[in-house]
């Protein structure tokens, strides 16, 4: 309890610099430390009065007041107020009194608790000047912090638990992980895509320290971490942010209730996942989305964002002739103050619809954002492995997969067969697409790992989703841990994954053209389902890769093909290596003899032997 010493009125200038950032102005609202107190902060522009209470005054009213400024914001400073005091706020508004968790609480003890102070500032990272890798050099690993590692199956994994695997993250060979949303939700599982308090992190997973910690292990591992954030609704569960202060629009009889301050109050409201699409076109709404943004980056030393569906933040219904201007200006403002104040931070847009102004920068009409992910990648190349036979494999559209990129910058989208979406919703893993439970079947395994070598070869930022690379079956649960002694199991597969991301990476030497933004199709051959590519930066040896994909049944002993230059073409790398598991054996060239000339004018041509159901092999010039 606090002694009855007065509060300070303080109205901090909007624009106070934060010399950390950049000169970026300083979010000053919420809850922030201050030498002998805390500062609090609030936005309420139909409160009458508002009073902070908590842990520091056995949680009486109406002691501790603040002073509204002609922003309609309330302040005050009151001293003797530790780091890890509870806190909230009481608005006195027409609709009565309320009780209120502050929207810009860094920490909650739950998602219907209490505030709780923080100090972003107190967190000893340890020197930690960790690089975002260049995008070329990019291989995410997306996880679900409750169900990748929990250490107890009737408990959610938590960030300490991630930590613990880091590694074997590493011994994979990825660059980055992409944690989705972390954000305080209801209750102790989610998928996380529901926040109640969008700038909490969650108390299930261990609160803000534990993700400062998590961040700093991965980084000393040569991890980057990339965060999930939902901009294009908030809630609607526990959601206080709803009437915050106690306005909302009437709509007419009948109508549902509206949002208040936080929310579009007419038909832009509406969101696939409730009435709470933020209003992009409100100042302080604009403000406290691009602070979020900042924060993350800022004061988690975050690598990255990925902005979840961001159709519902440039549109209302995604169909079309329904756009969001303001939504569309937002994300340009979100990218160029990142690219601004974080500048090696990447931004992820998940739209799903092909537009490729999203990666255009603002200054030429797009939203900023560096890569997408892309479904002109993952539906066909999901399609061709899990159809039941080879009639139904479409060559032609895989190779329109494999190829087709936008404004010539390969690593302007992110190209998978396995996310969060891809394995749920209706679907399932892709090996159990293919076998049922039967992960570990011979047509599975070979399938699967077929999708990954097209992930890891094409063109794009490629991405991988938990437990992909031991063959987890069923579909994405955040109920259903992992089956970690499938890593073991499936040990084969597993090397595969390493041999490819390994490959990826260019870490032999022999593969540098997979780091570069040039394709072309050498061979394309609907009816034998055969497909060969070039992939190259500068070209020449050790860097032009051809990848060989028998996507038939059959096996394909000469198959002919147009090569990049005569000579000895090593294979670095076959899909049907003996090592990579039973029923693989080894089949195929070892090393393809290209002769000079070839079909439609090519510099040369070879003949290559690759095994038959679903196979890859690699050639190095």
């Amino acid at each position: 309890m606090l002694d009855a010493a007065p509060i300070t009125p303080d109205t901090p200038a909007a624009d106070a610099a934060d010399p950390a950032a950049g000169g970026q102005p300083e979010p000053t609202l919420g809850a922030t430390p201050v030498p002998g107190g805390v500062r609090f902060g609030l936005w309420a522009p139909h409160a009458e009065s508002v009073w902070v209470k908590g842990s520091f005054n056995d949680w009486r009213d109406e002691e501790f007041a603040l002073q509204r400024d002609g922003r309609d914001q309330w302040w005050a400073t009151v001293p003797g107020v530790p780091v890890g005091a509870e806190y909230l706020f009481t608005l006195a508004t027409p609709a009565g009194r309320l009780d209120r968790i502050d929207p810009r609480a860094l920490q909650v003890t739950h998602s219907a608790g209490h505030a709780v102070v923080a100090d972003p500032a107190a967190f000893d990272w340890q020197g930690d000047e960790f690089q975002t890798p260049d995008h070329h050099t990019l291989v995410i690993y997306e996880l679900h912090t409750g169900s990748f590692n929990p250490r107890d199956a009737e408990r959610p994994g938590d960030f300490a638990s991630v930590q613990a695997r880091l590694p074997y993250l590493q011994r994979l060979g990825v660059t980055a992980i992409q944690l989705m949303p972390v954000a305080e939700f209801p209750g102790d599982r989610s998928w996380g895509y529901n926040p109640a308090h969008p700038w909490a992190v969650s108390s299930t997973y261990g609160g803000p320290e534990a993700l400062r910690t998590l961040v700093r292990e991965a980084h000393r591992h040569g991890i980057a971490v990339i965060l999930d954030v939902v901009y294009n609704h908030f809630g609607p569960g526990d959601l206080q942010l709803w009437q915050f202060d106690g306005w909302q629009p009437e709509l007419g009889e009948g109508a549902p209730p509206t949002g208040g301050i936080y929310f579009f109050n007419d038909e832009r409201r509406r969101t696939p996942w409730g009435d709470t699409r933020p209003d992009y076109g409100r100042t302080e709404v604009r403000e406290y989305i691009r602070d979020n943004a900042l924060m993350w980056l800022r004061d988690y030393h975050l690598d990255g964002l990925r902005l979840d569906m961001t159709l519902y933040m440039r549109s209302i219904g995604g169909e079309g002739g329904d756009d969001l201007p303001e939504g569309w200006s937002l994300m340009q403002w979100l990218t160029s103050e990142i690219r601004r104040v974080h500048p090696r931070a990447i931004t992820i847009s998940e739209d799903l619809r092909d537009v490729a102004a999203l990666t255009l920068p603002p200054e030429a009409g797009g939203a900023g954002f560096h890569t997408q992910w892309d479904a002109r990648f993952v539906h066909p190349v999901r399609a061709a492995v899990t159809a039941v036979d080879d009639a139904q494999r479409s060559v032609a559209a895989v190779a329109a997969a494999v190829t087709t990129i936008d404004h010539g910058d390969a690593f302007s989208r992110v190209v998978y067969s396995e996310s969060h979406d891809e394995v749920a919703n209706g679907s399932a893993r892709v090996p159990h697409e293919i076998a049922g439970e039967d992960v570990g079947d011979w047509h599975a395994r070979k399938r699967s790992t077929l999708a990954a070598a097209l992930v890891l070869t094409a063109p794009g930022i490629p991405m991988l989703f938990q437990g992909q690379e031991f063959l987890q079956g069923e579909w994405f649960r955040d109920d259903l841990p992992l089956a970690w002694d499938q890593s073991d199991t499936y040990r084969g597969v597993l090397r595969l994954y390493r041999d490819l991301i390994a490959l990826r990476r260019n870490l032999g030497g022999r593969s540098r053209g997979l780091l570069g933004h040039q394709v072309a199709v050498l061979h394309q051959d609907e009816g034998a389902h055969h497909l060969v590519f070039h992939r190259w930066d500068q070209g020449g040896p050790g860097d032009d890769v051809v990848v060989v994909v028998n996507l038939s049944a059959q096996p394909a002993d000469t198959l002919q093909t147009a090569l990049p230059a005569a000579g000895a073409w090593d294979v670095v790398f076959n899909s049907d290596g003996a090592a990579y598991g039973e029923g693989f054996e080894d089949r195929g060239s070892r090393e393809v003899c290209a002769q000079p000339g070839g079909p439609d004018g090519a510099p040369a041509q070879g003949v290559v032997s690759v095994r038959s159901e679903e196979h890859t092999s690699e050639l190095q010039s």
